[in-house]
């Protein structure tokens, strides 16, 4: 018997750790948290699951009776999986953060910046109260809860906050956001997974736009004619769809659907364009070089972030052309290239390489070391450390020396995989072998 059932209520706690490291867990829609987990009902689980089996298509939930000849497609395996696991899900991130809400309803309403345990998880981001305070129960209540389903996440320009690091987030219900954090390589991994969590609901909610009897030319009246009154034609032609489906690989592979430059593993981007170095680096590095290296301040000097922010959007998503007129301030497209390098989940230093390089500052770099970096990093590290030693030599001009390059671009190319207590001592390795680098940029590239 075919029929529309709605989803069964199934409690999903989450489990996370307060800033003293008690652990505890809270509901996904934030409405109740604990200390420890509730007893369950297994059996009564178990009966229930027993029952229903999903052929997840889009807004349409179909449940079958499980018998020996019902199957499901594979790739709807994930949209199972909420009813067969009672358990407690990992977290996506989790941390400190200061918030202050700006507008609602398109009202400004007054900063007041307050910190807050963020946690972000399922597409969900929720602040909670002050961490330390807890209610007479011994719950931890959630502030604000956020569905990034339709927001939007980007750098905050300066007139909306005097504060470093500020993220300004913006939900579909016109709710607005500032999200800040003084340590910059911490906000800027926010960034990061918040961007890749809202792509992936843009994904899943373009693959929902395609409802499955639109496809196939059905409306609710000529369903049932087309298809016959069976359960098995419909289950038969509901198989057969799903099965031609093209799968994400191949579709891939055609170009249809591509990852961001930005915010995209190093590795990855080249190998999808089948490239040792990012096209994007390369047509940053030409611009900067066409417009001039004698320009005061060059890669020292911020650009328009709602520009940058624009360029990066147009690099994401088009074919970019930086002679259009739009992009004529070439700080501009320094301050890309630099977000570029932010942005890759693993800097153009490898971790692994991280301790190697600064035990070999000591000692000077030497040039087995260079060549021991992965392809990718190597040739691009070659071609921007290239094009650094030119700005460097118009330094009369444009004012960067070989120290003021390692500064700028120290923390942006390499960082360990963990902060430690030893941040400040960091940024000076970061510095020297950045320098260094530039120093003996023929020594490591060229010499035979």
């Amino acid at each position: 018997m075919l029929r529309h059932v709605g989803r069964p209520i199934i409690p999903r706690w989450i489990k996370s750790v307060d800033d003293r490291g008690h652990t505890y867990y809270y509901l996904r829609d934030g409405s109740r948290s604990l200390w420890n987990l509730p007893e369950v009902n297994r059996q009564r689980f178990h009966i229930l699951f027993k029952r229903l089996i999903v052929c997840a298509c889009v807004r349409v939930c179909v449940c079958v009776q499980l018998s020996s000849s019902t199957f499901v497609h594979e790739s709807h395996i994930n949209d199972l999986k909420h009813l067969h696991r009672y358990q407690v899900q990992n977290l996506e991130k989790a941390g400190i953060l200061n918030k202050t809400k700006v507008s609602e309803n398109g009202k400004k309403v007054r900063k007041n910046w307050t910190q807050t345990w963020t946690v972000l998880h399922g597409g969900v981001l929720t602040f909670h109260k002050d961490p330390k305070s807890t209610n007479k129960t011994n719950q931890i209540v959630p502030e604000v809860t956020v569905d990034l389903k339709g927001a939007t996440i980007c750098w905050a320009t300066k007139d909306k906050s005097s504060k470093k690091n500020v993220l300004e987030l913006k939900t579909k219900n016109a709710v607005e956001f500032l999200i800040q954090y003084d340590t910059e390589s911490i906000i800027v991994d926010w960034h990061r997974v918040l961007t890749d969590t809202i792509r992936q609901l843009v994904r899943s909610l373009a693959a929902e736009d395609g409802d499955l009897y639109d496809k196939i030319g059905c409306t609710d009246a000529a369903r049932d004619d087309r298809f016959g009154s069976g359960p098995d034609k419909v289950r038969t032609k509901l198989m057969k769809f799903l099965m031609k489906r093209p799968t994400l690989q191949s579709v891939k592979e055609k170009g249809y659907i591509r990852d961001n430059v930005f915010g995209c593993h190093l590795a990855t981007l080249c190998a999808q364009e089948k490239t040792t170095v990012p096209r994007f680096v390369e047509k940053c590095i030409k611009a900067v070089e066409k417009r001039g290296l004698d320009i005061d301040g060059l890669y020292r000097v911020s650009g328009n972030l709602a520009v940058i922010q624009k360029l990066r959007y147009k690099a994401d998503h088009e074919e970019l052309d930086l002679e259009d007129g739009q992009w004529e301030d070439v700080h501009v497209i320094t301050g890309a290239l630099k977000l570029f390098f932010r942005e890759l989940p693993e800097p153009l230093f490898p971790f692994g390489h991280f301790n190697k390089f600064v035990a070999a500052i000591s000692k000077h770099i030497s040039k087995p070391l260079v060549k021991s970096l992965p392809s990718a990093n190597h040739d691009t590290m070659k071609l921007l450390f290239g094009h650094l030693r030119r700005v460097i030599q118009y330094g009369d001009d444009n004012r960067m020396t070989v120290q003021n390059v390692a500064i700028v671009f120290g923390p942006t190319l390499l960082r360990p995989e963990m902060e430690s207590q030893n941040i400040a001592m960091h940024m000076v390795f970061q510095n020297q072998i950045v320098e260094f680098i530039l120093n003996e940029y023929d020594r490591l590239f060229y010499s035979s």
